[in-house]
């Protein structure tokens, strides 16, 4: 059923990922729902569940990335970072996030899976070093606190690419004024009956 119910989410996002990769995120799912026995990993138990509400909800912004080293903030449980990698094994990930066990998971399930596109980071992103030329983030923090952490790693032309539920105009409304807005996109994810929205930044010059 789960083969399915993946295939058909993919069919509606308008993703034509191969076999292979389709098994992988599948995979990916029960390593997650595994270990989240123990850390507590996400809220989530259903498996079903799992392939809307993670798998498909990651993979919406796949049209929307670009080619250029990609940086996953507050990772988590591999949200959106890890899918994305397995969707794109050309696309360098990194992922970031500063609670011990959730690294582990990231660098274990990376192995598990023979992610050499993925790179993990046990690390507060303000103290990170490198340059980026996308920095990802999904229920990170609001979008400000999420540019102002992040900035000194986003290469020049760079673009932030924020996963927000609802528009968060306020926060918006609220950014600095050298940066640009370059797209606010809403998302259809299937099976997820809430909003979900990706704001894409750029630094101004």
């Amino acid at each position: 059923m789960s083969a399915i119910t993946l295939a058909a989410g993919l069919t509606e996002l308008g993703l034509d990922l191969p076999d292979a990769v389709q098994h992988k995120l599948l995979a990916f799912r029960d390593l997650l729902l595994k270990w989240n026995k123990t850390y507590n990993l996400t809220a989530l138990r259903d498996p079903e569940q799992a392939i809307s509400h993670h798998l498909l909800d990651s993979l919406a912004i796949l049209p929307h990335v670009g080619a250029g080293p990609l940086l996953d903030v507050g990772s988590g449980g591999g949200l959106p970072g890890i899918p994305l990698a397995i969707a794109r094994p050309g696309l360098s990930v990194g992922m970031v996030d500063t609670v011990q066990k959730k690294a582990s998971f990231l660098q274990q399930a990376s192995i598990e899976l023979g992610l050499k596109n993925v790179t993990v980071h046990h690390a507060r992103v303000e103290e990170m070093q490198g340059q980026y030329a996308q920095v990802s983030s999904r229920a990170f923090a609001d979008l400000g606190l999420f540019v102002s952490l992040t900035r000194h790693l986003l290469a020049p032309g760079g673009r932030w690419l924020a996963m927000k539920g609802l528009r968060p105009d306020n926060e918006i409304a609220a950014l600095p004024t050298d940066l640009a807005v370059e797209a606010i996109i809403s998302l259809t994810v299937p099976g997820l009956e809430a909003e979900r929205h990706l704001i894409i930044l750029k630094a101004g010059s």
